[in-house]
């Protein structure tokens, strides 16, 4: 009974068979069913510019401590914390009437000197004094000029001005004050323009030049750019460290910017043409990058590359691929060494070109 009902079942459980073995071919069989849908761009030469990142410190154009050279009593001060003043202005005035005694000394001095000297020159032109005579009343006469230029000389000592024009820092004396010679009395420093020293590798020293731009931004000003040129390049590299130190010049009209300021430096280099791609058609595994290129044939290899310089959305290429070489950009993950590809980007090209 068995035996028969199993083969009445037969041409059912057979009809079944052939059911799942047609559904398990239908895959393998569809034409184009294993391609995978890709973007690609064509690898053309574009203009590329390398650009330097350092850190750097602002420093004044000009730069200097107001101190004394004397020991003096402080009279008179005629400024401020922060004034900004032009060269040759009085700053402090030191007491000096020892020294104002002595000038007018120095005067009756010299004037009785010159008229002696005028009355023996008369007497020697006459031939009634001897011409040595003359010579020592001449060189009492300089010396009493001497002696005057020498106490003018301190008088100025006395009487601090600026030695050139920019902006006070922290006044450091009031009326009163004993000055010894080198105490401080304020700092002074010309901050129209600001130099901005920034150490750069020795690799890049190749590609440095005064006139080269640069671009400086500050944390104290969030979204401004100061722009400037470099000026010149230190002689010398540092053996520790295997850096030279650049110099640029910032236009500082507005006083933005001051001495001691920590400023992130961009160096901008001369163009040149470099092949770029697209950050997503670089696969990187550990050190090694690679892209996928595709063949005439529609087959996708796996090509090594070497990476360079990096934009943001771009990397330049330096070696592995050549212009006019066709590269995957957008659907990466799921290729491997040899599969075929049915490109987007060329459908897209051909149906804009389709009127």
């Amino acid at each position: 009974m068995s035996l028969s009902v199993s083969i009445r079942r037969l041409p059912t459980i057979l009809l079944a068979c052939t059911a799942l073995v047609a559904c398990g071919k239908g895959p393998e069989t569809a034409p184009g069913a294993d391609r995978v849908m890709v973007t690609t761009t064509v690898v053309e030469p574009t203009p590329w510019i390398d650009s330097i990142e350092a850190l750097g410190t602002a420093r004044a154009n000009e730069s200097v401590t107001i101190t004394a050279k004397v020991n003096e009593t402080v009279v008179r001060v005629n400024f401020d914390s922060g004034d900004v003043v032009e060269a040759g202005q009085v700053l402090v005035d030191l007491s000096g009437r020892v020294e104002l005694a002595e000038l007018e000394e120095a005067r009756v001095n010299l004037r009785e000197a010159e008229q002696q000297y005028r009355r023996q020159r008369q007497l020697a032109d006459q031939k009634l004094i001897p011409a040595s005579q003359l010579d020592s009343q001449r060189a009492v006469r300089d010396s009493a000029q001497a002696r005057l230029d020498a106490i003018r000389a301190r008088l100025a000592d006395r009487v601090i001005t600026a030695p050139f024009g920019g902006v006070l820092g922290l006044r450091q004396v009031s009326p009163g004050t004993v000055l010894s010679p080198g105490a401080p009395i304020a700092t002074l420093d010309d901050i129209s323009i600001i130099k901005l020293d920034f150490a750069v590798p020795e690799a890049f020293i190749s590609t440095l030049e005064p006139g080269q731009s640069v671009r400086a931004a500050s944390a104290a000003w969030p979204g401004e750019v100061f722009e400037g040129v470099v000026r010149s390049l230190d002689s010398r590299v540092d053996p520790v460290t295997r850096s030279v130190t650049v110099r640029a010049e910032l236009d500082n009209a507005d006083f933005k910017l001051r001495p001691g300021m920590l400023l992130t430096v961009l160096l901008a280099q001369p163009p040149r043409m470099a092949i770029t791609l697209p950050e997503l058609a670089i696969t990187q595994i550990g050190r090694q990058a690679f892209v996928f290129k595709v063949e005439a044939d529609g087959v996708v290899r796996q090509t090594t590359v070497r990476t360079g310089g990096r934009r943001p959305g771009l990397v330049e290429i330096v070696s592995g691929l050549a212009a006019g070489d066709r590269v995957v950009v957008e659907g990466t993950v799921k290729l491997r060494d040899g599969t075929e590809i049915v490109d987007r980007t060329a459908e897209a090209v051909d149906s804009e070109a389709t009127p």
